[in-house]
């Protein structure tokens, strides 16, 4: 914001702000069992699961095809160039996540991801109980997702699947940053794309929200595709996991829980406490308002 703009919040230089240009949503409340009695809480927990479900279902498919295709044992001749690739791949998991988040923000925020639903419940955008339901429906979705790949493509998943483990050749550590750091691009763009204040000065750029979202989520998965085949949302690697069911898939399941997690928690920090100043904001209160 500019300096002039700056000065204009403020009542004739007395240092008094005046009414924000834009109004930052009340905190959600921790425990609202109330929730529990409106519709509105279980049409978007349907939003979430059927999401998820299509999510995996595109994606996880789309691996399989490109693993499928690039086989040289099935496809001896031109293997080397069959396929999506990994940049399809990537475009693959973006786009799903532009077009599901465009189509059920509206209903339930559009978070297909428990990491994502951490995040803001970190940042008090949702309650317990909705994060908690919101997390079991995607997990639930991810899983029917994969279930119907596998229904459909029994032969191809069993030989191929598309379950996040660590690629031979880098450490545990290595691959928990990956998440970490993939996960905090993730949940910081979607703090940033939907942050009422951006959205209310500089509303002479228009933010289609579920677009950075969605590129996002497609730059995460050129970079570490090749590391973790890209986790980013515990859900999608549990789905896998749980379809696929093999011994490496559940050695390495913790990374894709722990990783993501930390990463939504300082992509929260970082927004609420550094770029919003919420920190500063405590600061000058508790300042202004010392005990007598």
């Amino acid at each position: 914001m500019s300096k002039e703009s700056e000065a204009a919040g403020y009542a004739g230089g007395s240092g008094e702000l005046t009414a924000k240009d834009y109004t930052d949503p009340p905190p959600a409340p921790l425990i609202d069992f109330e929730e529990l009695t409106k519709w509105s809480l279980y049409r978007a927990i349907i939003a979430e699961f059927i999401a998820t479900l299509l999510f995996l279902y595109i994606t996880v498919a789309t691996v399989v095809g490109y693993k499928h295709q690039s086989d040289p044992k099935a496809f001896p001749a031109d293997s080397a160039c069959a396929g999506v690739g990994i940049l399809g791949i990537a475009w693959a998991f973006g786009g799903m996540i532009f077009i599901l988040v465009y189509c059920t923000a509206g209903i339930s925020g559009g978070h297909i991801n428990p990491a994502v639903t951490f995040g803001l419940l970190l940042a008090r955008k949702v309650s317990l109980v909705r994060a908690l339901l919101y997390m079991l429906a995607q997990c639930l979705g991810a899983i029917c997702g994969v279930g119907l790949v596998k229904g459909f493509q029994k032969a191809y998943f069993d030989r191929y699947s598309a379950t996040n483990e660590l690629s031979a050749g880098y450490s545990n550590g290595t691959g928990l940053a990956a998440e970490i750091i993939g996960t905090f691009v993730l949940v910081y763009t979607v703090f940033s794309a939907t942050d009422p204040k951006r959205n209310a000065r500089d509303s002479h750029v228009p933010v289609l929200a579920p677009l950075p979202i969605g590129f996002a989520v497609f730059m995460v998965h050129l970079a570490t595709i090749p590391i973790t085949g890209t986790g980013i949302n515990p859900a999608r690697s549990l789905g896998a996991a749980v379809i696929y069911h093999k011994t490496k898939a559940w050695d390495d399941q913790w990374i894709f829980w722990v990783g993501p997690f930390i990463g939504a928690a300082i992509a929260a920090a970082y927004h609420q406490y550094v770029l919003r100043a919420g920190a500063v904001k405590a600061l000058g209160s508790f300042r202004s308002n010392p005990r007598a």
